[in-house]
């Protein structure tokens, strides 16, 4: 039997966001997409365990719901650090953190790209060179539960923390998960099918600030949650 030809990051971003970037804000970069709010800012104040107990719970539910266990992914990081030689050979923790399979680490990938967040219009400076990390596994293969705890964490002061981008992208569901912070969540898809699901069940945590334009993305889909409502 042959080798089984893993779907590369190349491959699925040409087959599914031929023109995005990948860099946040996903949401606002793409026609098909859902913004999710998982923290309650006027409840941070008043207990803060409490608020983040919140943004765990919905940031791994959503999690779940679009990623199967047996699910092929490819992680993604976009990390930015001060440009040297080390760097293009530097590991992030995060994946000899997090990856179960230790041997999966022999395929972890990174490239040395120009800084995501310049303009069209502006020559990149080497000191803000993004380097991307990239590797396959199942989801079962991710110790994603705690994964994801340090990537909300990154802006409230609790550790582990990860304050890089990482984004989660699904093989078979054609989509892309990002955890903007402990504020919120991007799920993107390149049609409104491969998200209608998400958009049905977890109507209520959309963001009520893009509520308007998502649910006139979603438009006859729309109407199915109003009756279900009614």
């Amino acid at each position: 039997m042959g080798e089984i030809k893993m779907t590369t990051y190349d491959q699925f971003m040409s087959n599914h966001f031929p023109n995005l970037i990948l860099r946040p804000p996903l949401f606002y970069n793409l026609n098909v997409g859902i913004r999710f709010e998982l923290g309650d800012s006027s409840a941070y104040d008043l207990d803060k365990n409490y608020y983040m107990e919140r943004v765990y719970k919905r940031a791994i539910e959503l999690f779940k719901a679009i990623n199967e266990k047996n699910d092929e992914i490819i992680l993604v990081t976009n990390a930015i650090f001060a440009y040297n030689l080390k760097n293009k050979i530097k590991r992030v923790n995060l994946y000899r953190k997090y990856i179960k399979s230790k041997h999966l680490l022999r395929n972890l990938k990174l490239n040395v790209i120009p800084d995501v967040f310049a303009d069209e219009d502006e020559i990149p400076d080497e000191i803000d060179n993004t380097f991307r990390y990239m590797i396959n596994c199942k989801v079962n293969e991710l110790d994603y539960l705690n994964l994801i705890k340090a990537i909300c964490n990154q802006d409230v002061g609790i550790k582990p923390a990860i304050h890089h981008d990482v984004f989660f992208l699904n093989i078979r569901r054609g989509t892309i998960y990002h955890i903007y912070d402990d504020r919120g969540c991007d799920v993107i898809s390149n049609s409104i099918s491969g998200i209608k699901d998400i958009f049905l069940e977890y109507n209520d945590w959309i963001l009520n600030y893009d509520r308007e334009s998502i649910n006139k993305t979603f438009d006859e889909v729309f109407y199915q949650v109003l009756d279900i409502r009614q």
